[in-house]
C-alpha cells in the first residue's frame, strides 16, 4: 500500500494522507476546507514502513481502507504554568 502525505497550509502540524498523489475524492469537503492549502510532503510505501513519526500505521493503513483518508493532528499542547500551579497545590 502507498500513500501520498499532504501538509496543511491553515493548521500546523497537520497532514492528510490519502491513497493517491492528489485524489481527495473520499476526503469530506468541510474536512477539504478546514485543511486549507495543500502541500505534498512525501509519498510513502506503508508496506515498507514500522513507523510513521507520531501516526500510528496501523491506525493510517486502516482509516485508508475503511475512510480514504487519515488525518494526522499534532497533540494538544500542555500548559506548563497550569501544570506545575498543580504540583505546587499538591506540596502543600
Amino acid at each position: 500500500m502507498i500513500c501520498a502525505v499532504y501538509k496543511s497550509g491553515r493548521r500546523a502540524d497537520t497532514y492528510l494522507f490519502v491513497k493517491k498523489r492528489d485524489v481527495f475524492d473520499e476526503v469530506p469537503e468541510p474536512l477539504m476546507e478546514m485543511f486549507g492549502s495543500k502541500t505534498l510532503v512525501m509519498i510513502v510505501p506503508l508496506s515498507k514502513r514500522d513507523h510513521l513519526g507520531i501516526a500510528d500505521i496501523d491506525k493510517v493503513r486502516s482509516a485508508l481502507i475503511e475512510q480514504g483518508y487519515y488525518l494526522q493532528i499534532p497533540p494538544p499542547q500542555i500548559n506548563l504554568l497550569e501544570q506545575h500551579k498543580q504540583e505546587l497545590a499538591f506540596k502543600k
